[in-house]
């Protein structure tokens, strides 16, 4: 058997779809599971559309995914004219294509396609590829035999002029340039197939394999679009997520192991991907998984913490003191047990969730109110109590353990929510925040007192 060589051909019209980067990610692991290679080519033949900065978007992903291609220079169509001009003037001079006169239309030419979409035809003429209106058939190697009549495709459009080839005779001559053996990409282009055939038997080429994979679909099956959330893989790095938790997921979004294993590395997932075991059906985004296998990678890897630590202090940007630095070492681990992805630091912050650490809070005193219900007073004398408690610990043994143990009875006497809620409310200001126990052993022994000694005089001053 040949070399395998797969491809994954971007269009830069648009910022990478996570969608694109599943089928990019099953070319790369069918190529390196089977010792071939991956061949990465930017399929610009659309010069209206196609931009730079897309194209960089898409490199800047596939690096940051660490889905590298075997290709040592990246290949760019627009760079290819000549190429495609010696195909299409041998397919001329041989018959097989011809120069059409149009008629400029104001509606879509169904014989006419860039990836798949109709184009208007508004020139005089184009070169259009004589279509023997046969039956394609062809082994999908998700889907089985596949069977297209071509007569009513028509002659095909594959050029504007000798100096302008369209997309179906690009990827064609591309393909076999570069030996592409397997064709894995997304079901949208399974109408694509029986066009790109005739090309390949116009030209003589040999035929690769195929493999049309589901699409990745939204909670109502419809297609994943900007309306159901993220969908750029630029949204996803922004938010925060592990390039090989993105990975992870999308491998299994179309794809089973075969047993109950969810969590892989890239080089475990090349070792047991298997394409017979691609389904059929479409795919169902679900971002909750996302963030389950996001947080498992995050578990996998002590580095992760020391990224939490710059990023809460790229945030809040805390005064570099020793006493800080005590505070954001017990916060870490406090915030990696609250969070999904990185992003979700930021969230926290803006929620105010964080800063209370290293800044005083600000009270008001309906706040220290368990349920909103009861006396001020009360809360103030209850505040007053636990600090009493809280107090005898001895500062070597201050943590959230000893804290808890030391005033578990006075709240189960008083009425939990009736002790714990103003002494939480003390120690951070907030509705929503860690247990009072936590609160208090990352901002340290002399920290507790001074806020839980102010917060009752704050009570107490009508």
């Amino acid at each position: 058997m040949s070399e395998i060589i797969t491809r994954f051909p971007p269009s830069p019209t648009g910022l990478l779809h996570i969608g694109g980067v599943r089928t990019a990610l099953f070319s790369y692991l069918f190529a390196r599971q089977n010792g071939g290679k991956f061949i990465f080519r930017i399929e610009d033949t659309d010069k209206e559309r196609s931009k730079k900065e897309y194209e960089e978007d898409i490199i800047k992903g596939l690096k940051w995914l660490g889905l590298e291609w075997d290709n040592k220079e990246i290949i760019r169509q627009s760079e290819r004219a000549p190429i495609y001009k010696k195909y299409l003037e041998n397919l001329i001079a041989e018959g097989k294509a011809f120069v059409s006169k149009e008629t400029p239309q104001a509606e879509g030419d169904p014989n006419k396609f860039s990836k798949g979409k109709f184009e208007r035809i508004n020139r005089a003429e184009v070169i259009r590829l004589k279509n023997p209106g046969k039956d394609i058939i062809f082994n999908d190697l998700i889907r089985g035999e596949v069977k297209f009549n071509t007569a009513e495709l028509g002659d095909i459009v594959i050029a504007k002029s000798v100096d302008e080839p369209l997309y179906h005779l690009a990827v064609v001559i591309d393909d076999k340039e570069q030996g592409v053996t397997h064709v894995i990409r997304g079901e949208d282009h399974i109408s694509n197939t029986p066009r790109q055939i005739l090309i390949q038997e116009a030209l003589g080429f040999p035929r690769p394999e195929y493999a049309h994979i589901p699409l990745v679909l939204a909670a109502d099956r419809s297609k994943l679009s900007k309306r159901n959330g993220a969908v750029s893989l630029s949204e996803f790095i922004e938010q925060g997520y592990l390039p090989e938790a993105v990975l992870n997921y999308l491998a299994l979004l179309g794809w089973h192991p075969g047993d109950d294993k969810e969590i892989f590395t890239k080089e475990e997932l090349v070792k047991v991907f298997d394409l017979s075991r691609v389904q059929k059906g479409g795919a169902i985004w679900n971002t909750e998984k996302l963030d389950w296998v996001n947080k498992e990678h995050l578990k996998l890897n002590s580095k992760h913490q020391m990224t939490i630590s710059k990023k809460i202090t790229e945030i809040l940007k805390p005064e570099e003191n020793e006493k800080n630095e005590m505070i954001l070492e017990k916060l870490v681990p406090i915030i990696f047990e609250r969070i999904n992805k990185f992003g979700d630091i930021k969230d926290l912050a803006d929620r105010g969730e964080l800063s209370f650490f290293f800044r005083e809070p600000a009270w008001k005193k309906e706040g220290f109110l368990w349920k909103g219900e009861g006396k001020l007073e009360d809360s103030a004398h209850r505040i007053q109590e636990a600090l009493k408690l809280i107090s005898d610990v001895p500062e070597k043994d201050f943590s959230k353990t000893e804290i808890k143990n030391k005033i578990w009875s006075y709240a189960e006497e008083e009425g939990r929510g009736l002790v714990l809620w103003p002494l939480r409310y003390a120690l951070s200001g907030l509705e929503k925040s860690p247990d009072p126990f936590t609160i208090a052993e990352v901002i340290g022994k002399a920290e507790t007192i001074k806020r839980l000694s102010a917060a009752v005089r704050f009570v107490q001053d009508a």
